[in-house]
Parts: structure tokens; C-alpha cells; sequence
């Protein structure tokens, strides 16, 4: 008989007089085993799908503050009060839900054209991050066409969505709200 033959006789030995057959045999811990192992995989779905459910939110959120902050702009109460992009941005911030850490990670973006057909909503990217630097902020005159964007960056927290959620280095999901109309004639 070999060593490693001997060892294992005498670990089956020790392991039935310390009761390991009848722990196997046992039944009354099952439930809380089988839990164990379906929790882990439960929980992760449970808050992917809440953390989807956050993100759509926001997005929403974010779309109503463009059309009740770009309202502002089409009635002529930004020309009235005379705005810069800072003070539009507290005016947008205003009308967004407490989810949003506005001053950081908010950028206004406005621009005026002179047709719709001439209006651009394409983000300004810059090898696949957002360029802040290219924000402007021109409110135009009654007539004009303007467009609105907002942008967020979203932090995306639950790994198992990050590379089907995230759109931004760092796990961040950019949420845009656009939108586009033309100015009243309020003067």
C-alpha cells in the first residue's frame, strides 16, 4: 500500500469519528446554502437593473431642464436679464433634480442658427471625451434657431454593466439633452 493510500485511509478514519458522514448526509442547512449561492448572483442583477433604471432617470431629468431652461431663452426672459453662461446654468440647475452634482459636472452648451436645417447637435468630442472647451454661448436674437445641450457625466457604479453602460473613460455615462427651437419675437 502506498503512502498517499495510507493517509487517505486515515484521514476517512479521523473524518467518521469527527462526524463528517453524517454532516454530509445532513439536510437542515441546505436552504441557507442554496441561498448563498443564488444571493450573490441576485444582488448583482438587482442593482444592474437599478442602476439602468438611475441612469434613464437622469437622462430624463436632464431633458426636462433643457426644455424648461431653453424656454428661458425662447421667450426672451434671458435677453430681459441679460445672462451669461454662468447665470444659465444656475437657471438650468434650478430646474434639475437633486441626483445631479450640477456645478462640476454639468456644461451648458447654446448656439444660434440662422436655419434649422443648419443647426448642428452632434457633441463636441475630441478623441472620444467630451471637449468642454468648445462650449459656447449664444442665446441669439428673436428669430434665430437656437440649440440647447446640456451634458452630464454620469457615474456608472455596478461593474457588471460598465462596458454596456459606460460611454466615457473612468465608468462615466455622458448624458446629453438637446433642444432645438426657434426664438419668439419678444422684442
Amino acid at each position: 500500500m502506498s503512502a498517499t493510500t495510507k493517509l487517505m485511509n486515515l484521514a476517512v478514519r479521523a473524518g467518521s469519528r469527527l462526524g463528517l458522514r453524517r454532516f454530509a448526509r445532513a439536510r437542515e442547512g441546505a436552504a441557507a446554502i442554496e441561498f448563498g449561492l443564488v444571493a450573490a448572483p441576485f444582488l448583482a442583477l438587482l442593482f444592474a437593473i437599478m442602476e439602468t433604471a438611475f441612469v434613464f432617470f437622469a437622462g430624463q431629468s436632464l431633458e426636462y431642464a433643457a426644455s424648461q431652461s431653453g424656454r428661458l431663452i425662447m421667450t426672451g426672459q434671458q435677453d430681459a436679464a441679460k445672462w451669461d453662461q454662468a447665470a444659465f446654468k444656475t437657471q438650468v440647475c434650478n430646474r434639475i433634480v437633486a441626483l445631479f452634482d450640477c456645478q462640476s459636472k454639468l456644461w451648458v452648451n447654446v448656439q444660434k442658427y440662422s436655419t434649422f436645417s443648419s443647426a448642428s447637435t452632434t457633441p463636441p468630442y475630441n478623441n472620444g471625451q467630451l471637449d468642454t472647451s468648445k462650449m459656447n454661448y449664444q442665446p441669439g436674437a428673436p428669430g434665430d434657431v437656437i440649440v440647447v445641450q446640456l451634458y452630464y457625466q454620469w457615474p456608472i457604479y455596478v461593474s457588471l454593466l460598465n462596458s454596456k453602460l459606460s460611454n466615457q473613460d473612468g465608468n462615466h455615462r455622458l448624458l446629453v439633452a438637446t433642444n432645438v427651437f426657434r426664438n419668439e419675437p419678444y422684442k
